[in-house]
């Protein structure tokens, strides 16, 4: 009889978490979901227990809780750990699972964008032997279509981007830019921070990192094109010409249960397409005047040391005051910009890279103040 692989789901009653605990209620005689670690939703925490048969040590919330997370990723409880903790808090469970040699489903871009360095150093190890699985559609595309050829052998990857909610508009029309229109995602259905950030492309910025990170490919290689049915998740142009992408329907779930079955493929449709009706693919290049926190992530990336974390961190801090309502959505960019004028290190320890990340989050709240008065 096989034996069921042991899961531990973290950032359970957000997006991510939600679904994939959707995806494993279907495979039941495949998977244990040994441990659940959400945010404040204590309720929908309660519910999750009780629906899986856990224990109030096992199901837990752990809002701000950077230790619990550690100590359920390196658990010898757990055979695969889903990372969908948005932001910089998810990066600690990522390094624990790693070091414990777990298979990590990542939906949590900051552990690579900030902390890129440190995760090599653990997986470029002779010892190790876990594996990073990517959950976000794009990183997962990709990782699909480099099954098709050698690394050596690609020219370019190319990440596509809805274009967001204000795909269309100019740069005078988002200088008023509501929270309630840069929520309004025509695609996807995701986390407000993670939807405020695909509203400037700063989303496709930070996976521009991520796939550098994933996939050791060059900047220069990675392109990025606006595709607004969000049916291409990404594609890789080999050095002959050939171009393989992976196509679906918008549906989360699909790259969540590839991430879990892995290396294998789940018995259970998410994102079927029926080329039987008639499908409308379109492309477009980015328009980086209007939307500039697409080519700082670049620069960034191409800086290398901090850049990444500093990045990361100054945008989580002002995307929280834009949701907050204290800064304009123009006013995003700005601070992201203005913080990483500061200069950057290196971030060859944690010590480094935590300092880095709590440097540029004080320096983006004092700008933040600055702009209320």
């Amino acid at each position: 009889m096989q034996t069921r692989k042991k899961v531990a789901v973290l950032g359970s009653t957000g997006s991510i978490g939600t679904q994939t605990l959707d995806v494993l209620s279907n495979f039941k005689d495949l998977f244990e979901v040994t441990y659940i670690a959400g945010g404040k939703n204590t309720e929908l925490i309660e519910k999750q227990r009780k629906e899986w048969n856990l224990t109030t040590d096992t199901a837990r919330s752990v809002f701000d809780d950077e230790d619990t997370l550690m100590e359920i990723a390196s658990s010898s409880n757990v055979d695969i750990v889903v990372n969908g903790v948005v932001g910089f808090a998810g990066f600690k469970a990522t390094l624990a699972s790693l070091k414990a040699n777990k298979t990590l489903a990542l939906a949590n871009k900051e552990s690579l964008i900030a902390g890129g360095p440190l995760v090599r150093k653990i997986t470029s190890n002779p010892n190790f032997s876990g594996e990073i699985i990517p959950v976000d559609s794009e990183h997962s595309a990709i990782w699909q279509c480099l099954k098709s050829g050698n690394r050596n052998e690609v020219d370019e990857i190319v990440l596509t981007a809805s274009g967001g909610p204000f795909r269309n508009k100019t740069t005078e029309e988002l200088e008023n830019a509501t929270i309630t229109d840069a929520l309004n995602h025509p695609t996807w259905s995701m986390g407000d921070k993670i939807t405020i950030d695909s509203s400037t492309l700063m989303n496709k910025g930070l996976e521009v990192i991520e796939a550098h990170e994933l996939f050791d490919i060059a900047y220069d290689q990675i392109k990025v094109v606006i595709h607004p049915q969000s049916i291409i998740h990404s594609m890789v142009t080999y050095v002959d010409g050939a171009t393989i992408a992976q196509l679906s329907n918008p549906d989360m779930r699909l790259p969540i249960s590839l991430a879990l079955g892995a290396p294998y493929r789940l018995n259970k449709s998410f994102g079927k397409i029926d080329f039987t009706e008639k499908i409308q693919l379109d492309f477009e290049k980015p328009r980086f005047d209007v939307f500039p926190s697409l080519k700082l992530a670049y620069e960034a990336g191409k800086s290398g040391g901090d850049a990444p974390a500093i990045l990361s961190a100054a945008n989580e801090i002002a995307v929280a005051a834009f949701l907050d309502g204290q800064i304009k959505w123009v006013d995003i960019y700005s601070i992201v910009n203005e913080v990483l004028q500061f200069g950057t290190g290196n971030v060859d320890t944690e010590d480094e890279l935590y300092a880095a990340d709590t440097k540029a989050r004080m320096r983006a709240s004092e700008m933040i103040r600055e702009r209320q008065k």
